[in-house]
């Protein structure tokens, strides 16, 4: 027996594939929403990783930021305590500086100069008087510029005869006025160890001894 199909078979085929067709387009669309989720969940996880480096890596940039400034402040506060040091050191440095400008004079001054005003101002120092000859004068500035280990580099500001000589007085009395420069005593240990080959923080020979220092 010999069956013969009536029903329309080409368009049920058709239609069979139209809804396989729009089924795999629903499922593509299906898993590219799901691949789509999944991606932007791991973006999100991403960001959020990323955010809380950033969120740690601001706040130890404070926390160095904060300890730059401290460390500022202490350099600040070391270089200020090493000037208020310098400064007591100078002082307590300087402080014999006059007993040594005294008895410089008293050594270098010769016979027939008295000396009337001495004035110190740092290292600088002005000395008058007056002298029999201008020949004591310059003598007295050869011992100042050769002989002291203490002066240095004199120079002559003035020299007259004196006015307020009495008139029977046969000699001539010249007043003088003569500018001097005082080492300090780093400079005249340095100086002397340079000389004779000793440590520079050891005292020359001749110096007198800070009030306090402990004598060899």
């Amino acid at each position: 027996m010999i069956l013969i199909n009536l029903l329309p078979h080409r368009e049920e085929r058709r239609q069979r594939r139209k809804q396989a067709f729009y089924a795999g387009l629903g499922l593509s669309a299906v898993a590219g929403l799901v691949i789509a989720g999944l991606w932007y969940l791991v973006l999100q996880q991403m960001i959020a990783a990323q955010n809380d480096r950033n969120e740690f890596l601001t706040a130890e940039i404070a926390k160095l930021d904060n300890e730059i400034k401290d460390i500022a402040s202490l350099r600040s506060d070391i270089e200020s305590l090493k000037a208020r040091q310098r400064a007591v050191e100078d002082l307590q440095t300087d402080r014999n500086m006059p007993v040594h400008l005294l008895n410089e004079l008293v050594r270098q001054t010769p016979e027939g100069i008295y000396l009337t005003a001495i004035r110190q101002d740092g290292q600088s120092v002005n000395v008058s008087g007056m002298a029999l000859t201008n020949e004591r004068v310059s003598e007295f500035l050869r011992n100042t510029a050769n002989n002291s280990p203490w002066l240095e580099r004199p120079e002559l500001q003035e020299i007259k005869v004196s006015a307020n000589q009495p008139v029977r007085d046969q000699k001539r009395l010249f007043e003088f006025s003569v500018r001097l420069s005082l080492k300090r005593p780093q400079d005249v240990q340095q100086q002397a160890g340079a000389a004779s080959g000793v440590a520079p923080g050891a005292a020359p020979a001749g110096t007198v001894p800070a009030p306090g220092a402990p004598r060899s």
